[in-house]
């Protein structure tokens, strides 16, 4: 516990002895002048109790004036969630209507739109090279707005993304270490989140599960959304129809090296469902509580409860 006046329970402890003697005094006279009277005097706990309890209020009162507060851990939903989209070529694929890339974006917009204030959202986008487009923030209309702005063109490289994506998480670039060089250390991030909407097909780049071990050493879970369905669709490259079906197993593979999850969505519909399942982890913030209010309320149920006792026992309040 800490006080805003730390001057303030010295001072209570000072008052409250002093007017402990000064009740023992006066207690002794009235005795006295009894016995001088010839009476007796009343019963410990109706002659005590009513000048007991207001003396207990008086340094509970003291100490509230002293503005007492306290650090109480409360667990709330907070940190860094970024978002990653998968904008290669095979993301204009119709399979999911109106297309993966667009369906990915509904969804995700669904998603930040539920988010608190306290989970600041960035947004990434991944081809054959993975940029920034977001900073993480709490302005979430500004993460919607980037998410409206996505194109999908070239290859994709997951490693790459997840790469960018701890770069931005830590603040420093992230390379994959050469053969044999021990991994970088990262520090450790559990409260940031990277969530990859992706159909999961991967034409080159760093190595994902490798990268994914990174994240997993750094305390960032990566959740991934498979956008697209196992049947596939074609789409037209530099006027060729090529191909493309989800790929789910690189993704689960990548998501549970981080302890994270893969989450299929074969329809747009049950892709909007989706993002409501993605987890983001609880966090624990220590916050201040002021304990003024409990303070005061104490003191003044004991003040009322002397006043009542002294009223019914000796007919006045003591």
């Amino acid at each position: 516990m800490s006080f805003l006046y730390p001057a303030v329970p010295a001072v209570a402890l000072l008052v409250t002895v002093a007017a402990v003697a000064a009740y023992g005094n006066l207690q002794k006279r009235r005795t006295a002048a009894l016995r001088r009277a010839g009476l007796a005097p009343p019963g410990r706990i109706k002659r005590h109790l009513p000048y007991g309890l207001i003396l207990l209020a008086l340094p509970i009162l003291l100490v509230g004036l002293g503005r007492p507060s306290a650090e109480v851990t409360t667990p709330r939903v907070s940190g860094t969630v970024l978002l990653a989209f998968d904008v290669s070529n095979s993301m204009r694929a119709e399979d999911v209507t109106p297309s993966r890339l667009t369906a990915a974006q509904t969804a995700a917009k669904q998603f930040v739109e539920e988010q608190p204030g306290t989970v600041d959202v960035g947004v990434l986008v991944f081809g054959d090279q993975a940029l920034l487009t977001q900073a993480p923030t709490d302005d979430h209309d500004a993460a919607l707005a980037a998410i409206g702005r996505l194109s999908a063109s070239g290859g994709t490289s997951l490693g790459q993304a997840i790469l960018v994506a701890l770069g931005t998480i830590t603040g420093k670039p992230v390379t994959l270490p050469e053969d044999g060089a021990p991994a970088p250390d990262l520090g450790y991030w559990p409260s940031a989140t990277i969530v990859v909407f992706s159909d999961g097909q991967e034409t080159g780049g760093p190595d994902v599960e490798a990268a994914a071990g990174l994240a997993a050493a750094a305390g960032v879970r990566i959740q991934a959304v498979g956008v697209g369905t196992e049947r596939g669709g074609t789409v037209e490259v530099d006027g060729f129809q090529l191909g493309t079906a989800l790929d789910a197993s690189l993704l689960t593979a990548m998501a549970r090296t981080t302890g994270g999850s893969y989450l299929p969505a074969g329809d747009a519909n049950t892709l909007n469902d989706t993002t409501k399942s993605i987890d983001l982890r609880l966090t624990a913030k220590k916050e201040p509580l002021e304990l003024t209010a409990p303070f005061a309320g104490a003191a003044l149920l004991l003040l009322m409860l002397g006043a009542v006792l002294g009223t019914r026992w000796h007919g006045r309040i003591v």
